[in-house]
């Protein structure tokens, strides 16, 4: 009988190694199949921003009548960095996209968090509205601008409204008058885009643990008290992810812009992603260019980290 009990042992031990084999085997040929997939994900990320960085350390551009595998021979070393750094041109772009996503941002938040705040409570028509309420973020983005670009026309509708209000004739040149051209375009952006805050926005308010809130009710805390206490906190993730997307983005408009004023009058409403554009397409300065882009992606990306460090950081406190 012990012998029998003795020869059964025997023959299954060997089955936690057998079953480690065939995990790693199984592993093992995962691996060789994605291999190929892996390879070119990595080509396409890589190739680009190792050109970039390649291209950004000559002056090479399409007029030197050489290939881009041959830019070395127009080496410069850090010449365009240093250049990038005596722009002055650079940096009031830069300090224009800067104030458009120091106003648009926050608007955008703010509006977006009062919305999903109202919408958070069922009411008569609800459906309706939240369909209309999309609609703007729905549309093409140079789409959007052509109908800013008709409404802050002179004689657009948004000066017929202002002299209808005021009872005066008003004629405000907006997309002419340096002062005021970028202001139309925050308002274009602000339009487009709350809906999208509203969206993240209500995601996160509809998660927020209603046994809390009820809790908080019965101890007597009021509506404000309950939304500060209780109800931002739980939201802190949701709102980081909501701004630094909208940052990001903002950082980026151009379509928007470029078809309501081009980045002028002048360069009055010209932002970063419309000066590299400039830069590229009619002075076709692609080492500049490529310097550029390099160094906003490098800021980005340092903004990013941040951010996903700063939801870490709010993840492990509230666990």
């Amino acid at each position: 009988m012990t012998m029998a009990i003795a020869s059964e042992n025997d023959m299954t031990t060997p089955a936690p190694k057998a079953s480690a084999t065939a995990r790693d085997e199984g592993a093992g040929l995962g691996f060789r199949l994605t291999l190929p997939a892996q390879i070119l994900v990595l080509f396409i990320s890589a190739f680009p921003l190792l050109m970039q960085a390649y291209i950004s350390l000559t002056d090479w551009s399409p007029l030197s009548g050489i290939g881009w595998w041959k830019a070395w021979e127009m080496w410069n070393s850090f010449a365009n960095y240093t250049d990038l750094i005596a722009d002055s041109r650079f940096w009031s772009a830069l300090w224009r996209t800067a104030v458009v996503m120091a106003v648009c941002v926050p608007g955008e938040f703010l509006l977006g968090l009062g919305l999903a705040t109202l919408f958070a409570d069922d009411f008569p028509g609800k459906k309706l509205f939240y369909s209309i309420l999309l609609m703007p973020m729905m549309v093409v983005p140079a789409v959007a601008g052509y109908m800013f670009f008709m409404l802050f026309q002179s004689g657009g509708p948004v000066n017929d409204v202002l002299s209808r209000l005021t009872g005066f004739p008003i004629a405000i040149a907006w997309l002419s008058d340096p002062k005021l051209a970028l202001i139309a375009v925050m308002i274009a952006d602000i339009w487009q885009w709350t809906p999208l805050m509203f969206l993240i926005l209500l995601a996160g308010l509809v998660g927020v643990p209603q046994d809390q809130i009820k809790a908080a009710t019965l101890l007597g805390a009021n509506a404000w008290q309950r939304f500060i206490t209780i109800v931002l906190p739980k939201m802190k993730t949701i709102i980081i992810i909501a701004l630094a997307i909208r940052v990001i983005e903002n950082f980026k408009i151009f379509d928007t812009l470029y078809i309501m004023t081009g980045g002028g009058p002048g360069v009055a409403t010209e932002t970063i992603s419309v000066y590299i554009y400039k830069v590229t397409t009619q002075d076709l300065i692609w080492g500049y260019v490529a310097a550029i882009a390099l160094a906003i992606l490098i800021v980005l990306s340092i903004a990013t980290v941040f951010a996903m460090k700063r939801m870490a950081a709010l993840r492990e406190a509230r666990s």
